[in-house]
């Protein structure tokens, strides 16, 4: 499944991943070393737990490069043809109170923070203004019901 990453949150994993690779693996071969030297490595706490903190290190390894293989990165770009996309901004009005102006950001799923406005396509809010223009209403199901929004800007 595409993982939808802006620029800023691509740079970011890219650059956890090489920590992890030098500074982290560095730091538990170390750890490793220092627990050998303590002798009998099968009564050996410290051996173990470095052992446990290398298979943890190396499995988040893998989960970011595969992460980062599915990544598609969110362009922005004023060419939205007026459809609501992955990286649009929009704002809308709850139709059951006109006054209350809401504005959310489409995001991956890695970087939804419903809090800061940022929800993620695969969320059903998300999916829902998907595909819409300025002017649509949509219909929200919510676990409280049906939620109407009208889209009144769109960047």
């Amino acid at each position: 499944m595409t993982q939808y990453l802006s620029s800023e949150a691509y740079r970011s994993l890219k650059q956890e991943l090489k920590e992890l690779k030098t500074t982290r693996r560095r730091e538990i071969a170390q750890k490793l070393q220092e627990a050998k030297e303590l002798g009998d490595l099968s009564e050996n706490a410290a051996y173990q737990e470095a052992k446990r903190e290398q298979s943890e290190l190396e499995t988040k390894i893998l989960e970011i490069e595969e992460f980062l293989r599915n990544a598609s990165i969110i362009r922005k770009s004023k060419n939205h043809n007026g459809l609501v996309r992955i990286g649009s901004t929009i704002t809308v009005v709850l139709m059951s109170q006109p006054k209350v102006k809401k504005v959310f950001t489409i995001s991956g799923s890695l970087e939804a923070n419903p809090k800061l406005g940022k929800i993620s396509n695969v969320s059903p809010l998300g999916r829902a203004f998907l595909g819409h223009k300025k002017g649509d209403v949509v219909i929200v199901k919510t676990p409280k019901g049906m939620v109407k929004y009208k889209i009144i800007d769109i960047k």
